[in-house]
């Protein structure tokens, strides 16, 4: 239950997948000259973040899943507060949401799969 509990809060916090401590991306998502860069190494434990050329494409496929989880997310919280805003509504609402989280779901689809591949 501890292991489950490190891995959760290191890739909502976006901490090293080895010693859920260091710092995994270079600054804020929400930094936008510096959006999303992975460090190279994390400071902590020295454990090289990126395996290959690339290896964060396969975030995309991550980040698809966590948008929609976000979007399922957004329409669950206006249906339990009883929010009725009409299709148009709830789509826009909807689509404000995955845009303000933009950075952060690209940020946390790379720390989920880097916690994927790198141990």
């Amino acid at each position: 239950m501890k292991k489950i509990k490190q891995t959760l809060y290191s890739i909502l916090f976006l901490k090293c997948p080895r010693c859920h401590e260091g710092p995994f991306l270079e600054a804020n998502p929400y930094h936008i000259s510096k959006m999303n860069k992975v460090k190279s190494h994390c400071p902590n434990c020295n454990l090289k973040y990126s395996i290959e050329p690339s290896f964060y494409t396969g975030a995309m496929y991550v980040s698809y899943a966590v948008g929609v989880a976000v979007a399922v997310a957004a329409y669950v919280l206006l249906l339990i507060f009883g929010i009725d805003f009409g299709p148009t509504g709830i789509f826009l609402t909807i689509i404000g949401a995955l845009l303000i989280l933009m950075p952060y779901i690209g940020a946390v689809s790379k720390a989920i799969w880097a916690h994927i591949f790198l141990k």
